[in-house]
């Protein structure tokens, strides 16, 4: 049962907020009607009195606003509990091995996911997954989603020609990722909810959903019934914008049903180009092990700015997937030539001279800073021809651009904290920092990790101060001073949205 909460009590902020605070001592925090009441020192409210709720004790714990991952594909991040993890797995030789043991789903398939092909030492061949998976369909989903490595039975199940190295890319391979996607309602909602809670013991009161589906009917249906763990803004993609324009869609307003004014239309999302682990980026330089190929751009210049016009005209904000350097300079004249608003989502190769279009166009950095470790080598090793900047995160900053953290989860988790952790030290193990160059302080990553990013795009941020939303998480840690593996693994003892704790650490005493 959600617990109302009343009032936090002995608490230190976080945040830069607490430099307006007339004490360095602990305060406490009334709430009421979902919102920040008063920030007082500790004992100065009489909070048995004004308190309508709880009254949790944080024992000078540390507080700060809640999290948001700005970049989720919800449904398949909820299935991946379900399907064989292959993060692990050094070779194709290896990961066709694991997936003749795993576990065969209802639907009769194999799946799994998390695959890094870019860092294996032998290449996905159809012959060989045939070989060990037989006639079970097995589907083995890369970790950027970009491409899925499939044997011949899954080839004539989902009537696709096999290819040679059983490989399915780009706009295939969503199409195949669509349709294991396609759960029983029951059976996704489910598994939505469960991963909401998760979501929930690390801090997260928000996420920004880009599922490729008609999102508005599947939020709808998991509101009535009894949805509330976060918020939630949805996507649309191009081939359902007719349909938003016609049923008046606009981003930033509320769907029927929702009560506790929890889910939100959003942008329309637009993928432009590819991605590193599948050598699909559209980029200025070759990719070094395969110098003719510079990428792809899966939407044409002209054809990005006219959906980013209609968009626009009907209210919808733009988010455009833009991972290589020529995805995003085109990205980027869409928004100008458009007048929309919104993201580019990823932006992990960025010349220069682009830097500074962010903060001119306002347009905001959607941006994945575990995305940066967990491809460090196969950057060196693919992009060295490259003149942009790699993952850039403080060159974003100091240009004026708005920053917005997610995970893109499944691809990374689902953790804020992992977020965090890799924009302020650049590594998630014991090597240097990668392009420390490019590390924030904790204070800008936890600004980017919350509700507007930053906001310098005119999103106002989330903030701790009377008026606010008391979407707030009470950390067992100072995130200023805990070292990289304690931000990762931050003890989260509670979790508020609108002062409803939808988390609570069993071992928290408050």
């Amino acid at each position: 049962m959600v617990t109302l909460v009343g009032a936090l009590r002995a608490v230190r902020v976080a945040t830069a907020e607490r430099s307006l605070l007339p004490t360095d001592e602990p305060v406490d925090i009334l709430i009421a009607d979902g919102r920040i009441a008063d920030v007082a020192p500790t004992g100065a409210l009489d909070l048995s009195r004004l308190a309508r709720g709880s009254i949790l004790d944080g024992d000078g714990g540390w507080v700060v606003p809640g999290l948001w991952d700005h970049h989720v594909h919800t449904v398949q991040w909820a299935l991946a509990a379900q399907r064989e993890p292959l993060g692990d797995v050094g070779s194709a030789r290896e990961a066709a091995d694991r997936m003749s043991r795993a576990a065969v789903l209802p639907d009769g398939r194999r799946v799994g996911s998390g695959y890094r092909a870019v860092r294996w030492t032998d290449a996905p061949d159809l012959g060989l997954l045939d070989a060990a998976t037989g006639d079970v369909p097995t589907y083995l989903i890369n970790a950027d989603v970009h491409s899925v490595w499939l044997n011949s039975a899954a080839f004539r199940r989902e009537g696709f020609a096999p290819t040679t190295d059983g490989l399915l890319r780009e706009a295939d391979a969503f199409e195949i990722s669509r349709r294991l996607n396609a759960a029983e309602p029951a059976l996704a909602d489910a598994a939505v909810a469960d991963a909401a809670r998760r979501a929930a013991s690390r801090g997260v009161v928000g996420i920004v959903d880009f599922d490729m589906a008609w999102n508005e009917d599947a939020w709808a249906r998991r509101l009535a019934a009894g949805f509330d763990a976060h918020r939630v803004a949805f996507a649309v993609y191009p081939d359902h914008l007719d349909r938003a324009i016609a049923e008046g869609w606009t981003s930033g307003s509320g769907i029927e049903g929702d009560p506790l004014g929890l889910v939100r239309r959003g942008p329309l999302k637009v993928i432009s180009d590819g991605s590193l682990g599948t050598r699909t980026a559209a980029c200025s330089a070759g990719y070094t092990d395969d110098p003719h190929n510079h990428g792809v751009l899966t939407v044409a210049p002209e054809e990005l700015r006219d959906m980013l016009v209609r968009a626009a005209g009907a209210g919808i904000d733009a988010a455009v997937h833009a991972i290589g350097d020529v995805a995003l300079s085109s990205a980027f004249d869409a928004f100008a030539l458009s007048g929309a608003t919104g993201t580019i989502e990823h932006a992990q190769l960025v010349r220069h001279a682009d830097l500074a279009r962010f903060a001119r166009l306002g347009v905001a950095a959607s941006v994945q800073p575990q995305h940066a470790v967990d491809d460090r080598d196969a950057a060196d090793a693919l992009w060295a021809a490259q003149t942009a900047l790699a993952y850039p995160l403080a060159s974003l900053h100091r240009a004026g651009a708005s920053l917005r953290f997610g995970s893109d989860a499944p691809v990374a988790p689902l953790d804020p904290w992992l977020a965090v952790a890799a924009a302020v030290h650049r590594t998630d193990d014991d090597r240097p920092a990668w392009h420390p160059e490019e590390r924030l302080d904790v204070e800008t990553a936890l600004a980017a990790s919350g509700r507007g990013g930053t906001g310098t795009d005119g999103e106002s941020p989330a903030r701790i101060r009377p008026g606010a939303d008391a979407d707030l998480v009470l950390c067992g840690l100072d995130p200023s001073s805990a070292s990289a593996a304690e931000l990762r693994s931050m003890p989260v003892q509670a979790t508020l949205l609108a002062g409803r704790a939808t988390y609570l650490d069993p071992g928290y005493g408050g």
